[in-house]
Protein backbone atom coordinates (compact mmCIF):
# COMPACT_ATOMS: atom_id res chain seq x y z
CA UNK A 1 0.00 0.00 0.00
CA UNK A 2 1.56 3.15 -1.10
CA UNK A 3 2.08 6.19 1.40
CA UNK A 4 0.38 9.47 1.39
CA UNK A 5 2.16 12.76 1.07
CA UNK A 6 2.69 15.80 3.08
CA UNK A 7 4.15 18.28 0.90
CA UNK A 8 4.84 20.77 4.14
CA UNK A 9 7.95 18.62 5.43
CA UNK A 10 9.65 19.20 1.85
CA UNK A 11 13.28 19.49 1.96
CA UNK A 12 16.30 19.54 -1.07
CA UNK A 13 18.09 17.20 -1.33
CA UNK A 14 21.96 17.87 0.11
CA UNK A 15 24.50 17.55 -2.47
CA UNK A 16 26.33 14.72 -1.33
CA UNK A 17 22.44 12.95 -1.43
CA UNK A 18 21.93 13.85 -5.19
CA UNK A 19 25.15 11.85 -5.83
CA UNK A 20 24.07 8.85 -4.48
CA UNK A 21 21.00 8.83 -5.99
CA UNK A 22 22.46 9.25 -9.62
CA UNK A 23 22.22 6.13 -11.43
CA UNK A 24 25.65 5.25 -12.35
CA UNK A 25 26.08 5.65 -7.85
CA UNK A 26 23.32 4.20 -6.93
CA UNK A 27 24.72 2.82 -2.96
CA UNK A 28 22.78 1.20 -0.32
CA UNK A 29 24.12 0.07 3.01
CA UNK A 30 23.20 -3.25 4.42
CA UNK A 31 23.89 -3.77 8.20
CA UNK A 32 23.60 -7.66 9.28
CA UNK A 33 22.28 -8.28 13.00
CA UNK A 34 22.67 -11.49 14.48
CA UNK A 35 19.79 -12.10 16.88
CA UNK A 36 20.09 -14.20 20.12
CA UNK A 37 16.77 -15.16 20.18
CA UNK A 38 14.05 -16.29 17.89
CA UNK A 39 12.57 -13.38 15.46
CA UNK A 40 9.69 -11.26 16.20
CA UNK A 41 8.08 -9.19 13.56
CA UNK A 42 5.36 -7.52 15.99
CA UNK A 43 8.15 -6.30 18.59
CA UNK A 44 10.20 -4.78 15.45
CA UNK A 45 7.61 -3.56 13.96
CA UNK A 46 6.33 -1.88 17.89
CA UNK A 47 9.57 -0.93 18.67
CA UNK A 48 9.99 0.88 15.17
CA UNK A 49 7.05 2.69 15.02
CA UNK A 50 8.23 4.72 18.01
CA UNK A 51 12.10 5.48 17.13
CA UNK A 52 13.26 5.10 13.70
CA UNK A 53 10.44 6.56 11.88
CA UNK A 54 10.38 9.07 13.84
CA UNK A 55 13.74 10.75 12.10
CA UNK A 56 12.97 12.95 9.03
CA UNK A 57 14.78 10.56 6.83
CA UNK A 58 13.08 7.73 7.63
CA UNK A 59 9.70 8.79 7.12
CA UNK A 60 10.40 10.59 3.90
CA UNK A 61 10.34 9.95 0.30
CA UNK A 62 12.21 11.02 -2.31
CA UNK A 63 10.83 12.99 -5.31
CA UNK A 64 13.21 13.82 -8.14
CA UNK A 65 11.57 16.14 -10.37
CA UNK A 66 8.44 17.19 -8.13
CA UNK A 67 10.09 19.31 -5.19
CA UNK A 68 10.58 22.72 -4.69
CA UNK A 69 12.09 24.42 -8.08
CA UNK A 70 11.47 21.17 -9.62
CA UNK A 71 14.49 20.46 -7.87
CA UNK A 72 15.01 16.78 -5.95
CA UNK A 73 13.46 16.84 -2.45
CA UNK A 74 12.78 14.78 0.50
CA UNK A 75 9.05 14.87 1.32
CA UNK A 76 7.50 13.76 4.59
CA UNK A 77 4.79 10.97 4.58
CA UNK A 78 2.60 8.51 6.34
CA UNK A 79 4.68 5.27 7.13
CA UNK A 80 3.32 2.38 7.58
CA UNK A 81 5.69 -0.10 9.34
CA UNK A 82 4.51 -2.89 8.48
CA UNK A 83 5.49 -2.62 4.51
CA UNK A 84 9.20 -1.75 5.41
CA UNK A 85 9.74 -5.33 7.77
CA UNK A 86 9.58 -7.98 5.55
CA UNK A 87 9.57 -11.66 6.71
CA UNK A 88 10.51 -14.24 4.04
CA UNK A 89 9.19 -17.61 4.33
CA UNK A 90 11.91 -20.34 5.01
CA UNK A 91 12.19 -24.01 5.41
CA UNK A 92 13.01 -25.27 9.07
CA UNK A 93 14.93 -27.28 8.09
CA UNK A 94 17.12 -25.66 5.81
CA UNK A 95 20.47 -28.10 4.72
CA UNK A 96 23.36 -25.08 4.55
CA UNK A 97 21.35 -21.86 6.48
CA UNK A 98 24.69 -20.13 6.16
CA UNK A 99 25.16 -20.36 2.52
CA UNK A 100 21.24 -19.63 2.34
CA UNK A 101 22.14 -16.62 4.28
CA UNK A 102 24.62 -15.40 1.88
CA UNK A 103 23.02 -16.42 -1.03
CA UNK A 104 19.94 -14.10 0.60
CA UNK A 105 21.60 -11.08 0.73
CA UNK A 106 23.64 -11.31 -2.50
CA UNK A 107 20.13 -11.12 -4.30
CA UNK A 108 18.97 -8.09 -1.81
CA UNK A 109 21.71 -6.24 -3.41
CA UNK A 110 20.07 -6.64 -7.26
CA UNK A 111 16.85 -5.64 -6.19
CA UNK A 112 15.95 -1.95 -6.32
CA UNK A 113 14.45 0.08 -3.60
CA UNK A 114 10.64 1.46 -3.76
CA UNK A 115 10.83 4.77 -4.65
CA UNK A 116 7.32 5.50 -3.66
CA UNK A 117 8.02 4.83 0.07
CA UNK A 118 10.98 5.83 2.40
CA UNK A 119 14.52 4.20 1.28
CA UNK A 120 14.65 1.52 4.15
CA UNK A 121 13.63 -1.93 5.21
CA UNK A 122 14.14 -4.58 7.58
CA UNK A 123 14.29 -8.16 6.36
CA UNK A 124 13.88 -10.90 9.77
CA UNK A 125 15.02 -14.25 8.75
CA UNK A 126 13.76 -17.50 11.12
CA UNK A 127 16.70 -19.07 10.35
CA UNK A 128 19.35 -20.55 12.97
CA UNK A 129 23.23 -19.94 11.54
CA UNK A 130 26.45 -20.77 13.59
CA UNK A 131 26.64 -17.48 15.38
CA UNK A 132 23.08 -16.52 15.59
CA UNK A 133 19.27 -18.09 16.52
CA UNK A 134 18.22 -15.56 13.80
CA UNK A 135 18.94 -12.85 11.30
CA UNK A 136 17.91 -8.81 11.07
CA UNK A 137 18.92 -7.24 7.82
CA UNK A 138 18.62 -3.53 7.93
CA UNK A 139 18.82 -2.12 4.33
CA UNK A 140 19.03 1.63 3.85
CA UNK A 141 19.63 3.66 1.11
CA UNK A 142 23.10 5.95 0.96
CA UNK A 143 21.18 8.89 0.24
CA UNK A 144 19.41 9.14 3.90
CA UNK A 145 23.53 9.19 5.82
CA UNK A 146 26.91 9.36 5.61
CA UNK A 147 27.84 5.36 7.37
CA UNK A 148 28.48 7.25 10.44
CA UNK A 149 25.42 9.07 11.18
CA UNK A 150 23.15 5.72 10.32
CA UNK A 151 25.27 3.22 12.37
CA UNK A 152 24.51 6.08 15.02
CA UNK A 153 20.95 6.17 14.46
CA UNK A 154 20.98 2.23 14.71
CA UNK A 155 21.97 2.60 18.25
CA UNK A 156 19.98 5.07 19.21
CA UNK A 157 17.41 2.81 18.55
CA UNK A 158 19.25 -0.19 20.63
CA UNK A 159 19.31 -0.70 24.72
CA UNK A 160 21.59 -2.08 27.11
CA UNK A 161 21.08 -5.51 27.32
CA UNK A 162 21.34 -5.50 31.37
CA UNK A 163 19.34 -1.95 31.44
CA UNK A 164 16.66 -1.71 29.15
CA UNK A 165 16.45 2.14 30.00
CA UNK A 166 20.11 2.95 28.93
CA UNK A 167 21.61 3.59 25.62
CA UNK A 168 24.57 2.13 24.42
CA UNK A 169 28.43 2.76 25.77
CA UNK A 170 30.56 3.75 22.99
CA UNK A 171 33.91 4.81 23.61
CA UNK A 172 35.35 8.18 22.29
CA UNK A 173 38.88 9.23 21.34
CA UNK A 174 40.24 11.84 23.50
CA UNK A 175 41.92 14.31 21.50
CA UNK A 176 44.84 16.83 23.24
CA UNK A 177 47.23 18.92 21.78
CA UNK A 178 48.90 22.05 23.02
CA UNK A 179 50.18 23.35 26.36
CA UNK A 180 48.61 23.42 29.09
CA UNK A 181 47.07 26.53 31.38
CA UNK A 182 49.43 26.17 33.78
CA UNK A 183 52.87 25.30 31.61
CA UNK A 184 56.01 27.60 31.91
CA UNK A 185 56.90 30.62 29.77
CA UNK A 186 59.67 28.38 27.59
CA UNK A 187 57.02 25.58 27.24
CA UNK A 188 55.13 27.84 25.38
CA UNK A 189 57.97 28.86 23.52
CA UNK A 190 58.75 25.23 22.75
CA UNK A 191 55.15 24.69 21.76
CA UNK A 192 54.97 27.60 20.11
CA UNK A 193 57.87 25.67 17.45
CA UNK A 194 56.02 22.46 17.81
CA UNK A 195 52.47 24.43 16.09
CA UNK A 196 54.56 26.35 13.62
CA UNK A 197 55.88 22.48 12.37
CA UNK A 198 52.54 21.38 12.81
CA UNK A 199 51.40 23.84 10.80
CA UNK A 200 54.08 23.39 7.62
CA UNK A 201 53.80 19.62 7.81
CA UNK A 202 49.84 19.86 7.04
CA UNK A 203 50.28 22.23 4.33
CA UNK A 204 53.26 20.16 2.78
CA UNK A 205 51.23 16.46 3.06
CA UNK A 206 47.95 18.61 1.76
CA UNK A 207 49.52 19.59 -1.41
CA UNK A 208 50.99 16.62 -2.08
CA UNK A 209 47.63 14.64 -1.00
CA UNK A 210 45.75 16.84 -3.14
CA UNK A 211 48.02 16.52 -6.63
CA UNK A 212 47.99 12.46 -6.12
CA UNK A 213 44.30 12.43 -5.80
CA UNK A 214 44.32 15.09 -9.42
CA UNK A 215 46.14 13.07 -10.55
CA UNK A 216 44.05 9.77 -9.81
CA UNK A 217 41.12 12.10 -11.52
CA UNK A 218 42.86 12.35 -14.46
CA UNK A 219 44.81 8.55 -15.06
CA UNK A 220 46.59 7.31 -12.19
CA UNK A 221 45.20 4.01 -11.61
CA UNK A 222 46.57 1.30 -9.33
CA UNK A 223 48.49 -1.70 -10.04
CA UNK A 224 46.39 -4.58 -12.26
CA UNK A 225 45.78 -7.23 -9.48
CA UNK A 226 43.08 -10.04 -8.84
CA UNK A 227 41.31 -7.58 -6.85
CA UNK A 228 41.10 -4.61 -9.06
CA UNK A 229 37.38 -4.00 -10.56
CA UNK A 230 36.57 -4.67 -14.05
CA UNK A 231 33.90 -2.73 -15.69
CA UNK A 232 30.15 -2.72 -14.15
CA UNK A 233 31.26 -4.22 -11.13
CA UNK A 234 28.66 -2.11 -9.08
CA UNK A 235 25.67 -3.94 -11.03
CA UNK A 236 26.84 -7.51 -10.34
CA UNK A 237 25.24 -9.39 -7.45
CA UNK A 238 27.97 -9.42 -4.19
CA UNK A 239 28.93 -11.60 -1.99
CA UNK A 240 28.78 -10.27 1.69
CA UNK A 241 30.85 -12.87 3.84
CA UNK A 242 32.05 -12.19 8.09
CA UNK A 243 34.61 -13.37 10.74
CA UNK A 244 34.43 -13.13 14.18
CA UNK A 245 37.48 -12.33 15.79
CA UNK A 246 38.41 -11.08 19.62
CA UNK A 247 38.54 -7.59 20.42
CA UNK A 248 41.08 -8.54 23.45
CA UNK A 249 43.64 -10.17 20.46
CA UNK A 250 43.52 -6.91 18.79
CA UNK A 251 44.59 -4.87 22.50
CA UNK A 252 47.28 -7.15 23.08
CA UNK A 253 48.92 -5.68 19.67
CA UNK A 254 47.83 -1.92 20.20
CA UNK A 255 48.73 -2.33 23.66
CA UNK A 256 52.08 -3.64 23.44
CA UNK A 257 53.45 -1.56 19.97
CA UNK A 258 51.69 1.63 21.47
CA UNK A 259 49.37 2.07 18.69
CA UNK A 260 45.32 2.45 17.73
CA UNK A 261 42.95 -0.07 17.06
CA UNK A 262 42.94 1.66 13.27
CA UNK A 263 46.37 0.94 12.91
CA UNK A 264 46.44 -2.59 14.04
CA UNK A 265 43.16 -3.24 12.14
CA UNK A 266 44.66 -1.29 8.87
CA UNK A 267 48.09 -3.41 9.48
CA UNK A 268 46.11 -7.01 9.89
CA UNK A 269 44.35 -5.59 6.63
CA UNK A 270 47.58 -5.36 4.62
CA UNK A 271 48.93 -8.40 5.71
CA UNK A 272 45.80 -10.62 5.06
CA UNK A 273 45.55 -9.09 1.88
CA UNK A 274 49.69 -9.64 0.70
CA UNK A 275 48.48 -13.33 1.75
CA UNK A 276 45.75 -13.67 -0.32
CA UNK A 277 47.49 -11.45 -3.47
CA UNK A 278 50.42 -14.42 -3.03
CA UNK A 279 48.68 -17.22 -2.97
CA UNK A 280 46.16 -15.73 -6.26
CA UNK A 281 49.82 -15.11 -8.17
CA UNK A 282 50.84 -18.89 -7.33
CA UNK A 283 47.33 -19.94 -8.60
CA UNK A 284 47.69 -18.46 -11.69
CA UNK A 285 51.42 -19.18 -12.35
CA UNK A 286 52.34 -15.77 -12.02
CA UNK A 287 54.46 -15.78 -8.99
CA UNK A 288 55.33 -12.83 -7.32
CA UNK A 289 58.88 -11.70 -5.42
CA UNK A 290 58.94 -9.85 -2.49
CA UNK A 291 60.17 -7.19 -3.97
CA UNK A 292 57.57 -6.95 -6.88
CA UNK A 293 54.69 -7.14 -4.50
CA UNK A 294 56.13 -4.23 -2.70
CA UNK A 295 55.75 -2.22 -5.92
CA UNK A 296 52.08 -2.64 -6.75
CA UNK A 297 49.66 0.20 -6.27
CA UNK A 298 47.14 -0.79 -4.11
CA UNK A 299 45.01 1.89 -2.90
CA UNK A 300 41.99 2.55 -0.78
CA UNK A 301 39.67 5.70 -1.73
CA UNK A 302 38.11 5.80 1.61
CA UNK A 303 34.69 8.19 2.89
CA UNK A 304 35.41 10.63 5.34
CA UNK A 305 32.51 12.08 7.48
CA UNK A 306 33.32 15.86 7.41
CA UNK A 307 29.70 17.01 9.87
CA UNK A 308 30.36 16.44 13.55
CA UNK A 309 28.65 13.09 14.41
CA UNK A 310 25.14 13.42 16.28
CA UNK A 311 25.80 11.41 19.51
CA UNK A 312 23.30 8.71 20.11
CA UNK A 313 21.65 10.50 23.08
CA UNK A 314 20.84 13.46 20.52
CA UNK A 315 19.22 11.14 18.26
CA UNK A 316 17.51 9.02 20.86
CA UNK A 317 15.46 12.18 22.25
CA UNK A 318 14.97 13.63 18.82
CA UNK A 319 13.10 10.28 17.47
CA UNK A 320 11.36 10.28 21.44
CA UNK A 321 10.29 13.65 20.68
CA UNK A 322 9.93 14.01 17.00
CA UNK A 323 12.53 17.36 17.47
CA UNK A 324 15.15 18.18 15.46
CA UNK A 325 19.07 17.78 15.08
CA UNK A 326 22.10 17.98 12.76
CA UNK A 327 21.58 15.28 9.66
CA UNK A 328 22.87 14.45 6.14
CA UNK A 329 25.49 13.34 4.34
CA UNK A 330 28.56 16.34 4.10
CA UNK A 331 31.67 13.52 2.98
CA UNK A 332 35.17 14.07 1.50
CA UNK A 333 37.60 11.70 -0.15
CA UNK A 334 41.26 10.01 0.53
CA UNK A 335 43.48 7.99 -0.90
CA UNK A 336 44.88 5.48 1.35
CA UNK A 337 47.77 3.70 0.22
CA UNK A 338 48.03 -0.11 1.05
CA UNK A 339 51.26 -1.57 1.90
CA UNK A 340 51.52 -5.06 0.52
CA UNK A 341 54.22 -7.65 -0.19
CA UNK A 342 55.63 -10.76 1.94
CA UNK A 343 57.56 -9.89 5.21
CA UNK A 344 59.12 -12.21 7.29
CA UNK A 345 58.55 -10.01 10.65
CA UNK A 346 54.59 -9.80 10.97
CA UNK A 347 54.93 -6.97 12.95
CA UNK A 348 56.33 -4.80 9.76
CA UNK A 349 52.45 -4.57 8.25
CA UNK A 350 51.81 -3.20 11.28
CA UNK A 351 54.89 -0.65 11.56
CA UNK A 352 53.67 0.77 8.19
CA UNK A 353 50.17 0.70 8.56
CA UNK A 354 51.16 3.70 11.33
CA UNK A 355 53.17 5.78 9.58
CA UNK A 356 50.48 6.07 6.99
CA UNK A 357 48.15 7.03 9.09
CA UNK A 358 49.83 9.10 11.21
CA UNK A 359 50.46 11.00 7.96
CA UNK A 360 47.17 11.09 6.71
CA UNK A 361 45.92 12.43 9.85
CA UNK A 362 48.39 15.86 9.05
CA UNK A 363 46.29 16.82 5.96
CA UNK A 364 42.94 18.37 4.92
CA UNK A 365 42.90 16.24 1.93
CA UNK A 366 39.27 14.95 2.74
CA UNK A 367 38.56 18.83 3.29
CA UNK A 368 39.63 19.94 -0.44
CA UNK A 369 38.18 16.63 -2.07
CA UNK A 370 34.59 17.76 -0.72
CA UNK A 371 35.01 21.04 -1.72
CA UNK A 372 35.98 20.51 -4.84
CA UNK A 373 33.16 18.10 -5.69
CA UNK A 374 30.80 20.43 -4.62
CA UNK A 375 32.61 22.91 -6.80
CA UNK A 376 32.25 20.74 -10.02
CA UNK A 377 28.65 20.08 -9.17
CA UNK A 378 27.69 23.89 -9.08
CA UNK A 379 29.28 24.51 -12.03
CA UNK A 380 29.52 21.63 -14.67
CA UNK A 381 25.94 19.70 -12.51
CA UNK A 382 25.47 16.24 -11.16
CA UNK A 383 26.42 14.38 -14.29
CA UNK A 384 30.26 15.25 -13.92
CA UNK A 385 30.46 14.96 -10.34
CA UNK A 386 29.74 11.68 -10.77
CA UNK A 387 31.78 11.09 -13.72
CA UNK A 388 34.32 12.57 -11.54
CA UNK A 389 33.81 10.52 -8.12
CA UNK A 390 33.54 7.22 -10.23
CA UNK A 391 36.88 7.67 -11.80
CA UNK A 392 38.42 8.04 -8.38
CA UNK A 393 36.63 4.96 -7.24
CA UNK A 394 37.70 2.89 -10.74
CA UNK A 395 41.29 4.30 -9.96
CA UNK A 396 41.33 2.53 -6.82
CA UNK A 397 41.17 -0.80 -5.61
CA UNK A 398 39.32 -1.44 -2.69
CA UNK A 399 36.92 0.88 0.39
CA UNK A 400 38.04 0.49 3.54
CA UNK A 401 36.38 1.35 7.02
CA UNK A 402 36.52 0.68 10.74
CA UNK A 403 33.63 1.47 13.25
CA UNK A 404 33.72 1.74 16.93
CA UNK A 405 31.33 0.23 18.33
CA UNK A 406 29.01 -0.49 21.72
CA UNK A 407 31.40 -1.96 24.67
CA UNK A 408 28.14 -3.80 26.10
CA UNK A 409 25.73 -6.42 24.53
CA UNK A 410 23.01 -4.27 23.20
CA UNK A 411 18.67 -5.63 22.50
CA UNK A 412 17.01 -4.24 19.12
CA UNK A 413 13.42 -4.15 19.77
CA UNK A 414 13.56 -6.97 22.34
CA UNK A 415 16.33 -9.09 20.18
CA UNK A 416 19.71 -9.17 22.07
CA UNK A 417 22.27 -9.10 19.34
CA UNK A 418 25.52 -11.48 19.22
CA UNK A 419 27.24 -9.34 16.25
CA UNK A 420 26.76 -6.53 13.76
CA UNK A 421 28.31 -6.70 10.79
CA UNK A 422 27.31 -3.74 8.55
CA UNK A 423 28.76 -2.94 5.01
CA UNK A 424 27.81 -0.98 1.46
CA UNK A 425 27.47 -1.87 -1.91
CA UNK A 426 26.59 -0.10 -5.36
CA UNK A 427 29.38 1.61 -5.46
CA UNK A 428 32.16 0.45 -8.48
CA UNK A 429 34.80 -1.01 -6.13
CA UNK A 430 35.15 -5.04 -6.75
CA UNK A 431 36.24 -5.49 -2.73
CA UNK A 432 34.67 -3.81 0.53
CA UNK A 433 36.55 -4.31 3.89
CA UNK A 434 34.98 -3.58 7.06
CA UNK A 435 35.81 -3.47 10.65
CA UNK A 436 33.16 -3.13 13.49
CA UNK A 437 33.68 -3.44 17.17
CA UNK A 438 30.76 -4.76 19.06
CA UNK A 439 31.20 -5.90 23.02
CA UNK A 440 34.44 -7.49 22.89
CA UNK A 441 34.52 -8.91 19.30
CA UNK A 442 35.37 -7.08 16.20
CA UNK A 443 33.48 -8.32 12.74
CA UNK A 444 35.52 -8.44 9.90
CA UNK A 445 33.06 -8.14 6.87
CA UNK A 446 34.08 -8.42 3.42
CA UNK A 447 32.16 -7.64 0.34
CA UNK A 448 33.25 -8.71 -2.62
CA UNK A 449 32.53 -9.27 -6.58
CA UNK A 450 32.54 -12.74 -7.37
CA UNK A 451 33.60 -12.55 -10.90
CA UNK A 452 36.64 -10.82 -9.51
CA UNK A 453 37.19 -12.15 -5.89
CA UNK A 454 35.71 -15.94 -6.04
CA UNK A 455 36.95 -16.86 -2.79
CA UNK A 456 36.23 -14.28 -0.20
CA UNK A 457 35.87 -16.75 2.75
CA UNK A 458 39.33 -17.47 1.54
CA UNK A 459 40.09 -13.63 2.08
CA UNK A 460 38.98 -13.64 5.24
CA UNK A 461 40.37 -16.35 6.59
CA UNK A 462 43.90 -14.39 5.70
CA UNK A 463 42.69 -11.97 7.63
CA UNK A 464 41.87 -14.39 10.78
CA UNK A 465 45.35 -15.59 10.27
CA UNK A 466 46.79 -12.28 10.15
CA UNK A 467 45.92 -11.26 13.43
CA UNK A 468 47.19 -14.46 14.61
CA UNK A 469 50.39 -14.38 13.25
CA UNK A 470 51.29 -10.62 14.80
CA UNK A 471 49.56 -11.43 18.02
CA UNK A 472 51.44 -14.49 18.14
CA UNK A 473 55.08 -12.00 16.97
CA UNK A 474 54.25 -9.47 20.01
CA UNK A 475 53.69 -12.58 22.76
CA UNK A 476 57.27 -14.02 21.68
CA UNK A 477 59.37 -10.94 22.01
CA UNK A 478 57.62 -10.39 25.39
CA UNK A 479 56.55 -6.95 23.95
CA UNK A 480 53.03 -7.20 25.78
CA UNK A 481 52.42 -6.13 29.44
CA UNK A 482 49.11 -6.47 30.79
CA UNK A 483 47.01 -3.31 31.90
CA UNK A 484 45.96 -2.84 35.21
Amino acid sequence: MGEEKNTVGEEPLSPCSRLFNSPDFNCAIIVIMGCKVKGNAPAIIDGLKHTLVNHPRFSSILEMNDGKKGKPSWVRTEVRVEDHVIVPDIDPNIENPDQYLEDYISKLTTVPMDLSKPLWEIHLLCLKTSNAESIGLLKIHHSLGDGMSLMSLFLACTRKTSDPEALPTVAVRKKQFGPSCDTGFFNKIWWLFVGLWFILKLVFNTFVDVLMFALTICFLRDTETPLLAKPGTELVPKRFVHRIISFDDVKVVKNAMKLTVNDVLLGVTQAGLSRYLSRRYDQEATPKSKESMRRIRLRSAIMINLRPNTGIEALADMMAKKSKCRWGNLFGYILLPFSVGLETDPLEYVRRAKVTVDRKKHSLEAVFSMAFFKLILKILGLKASVVLVRKVIHNTTLTFSNVVGPKEEITFHGHPLSYIAPSVFGHPHALTVHFQSYENKVIISVTADPTVIPDPHKMCDDFVESLKLIKSSVLERGLYEMEV
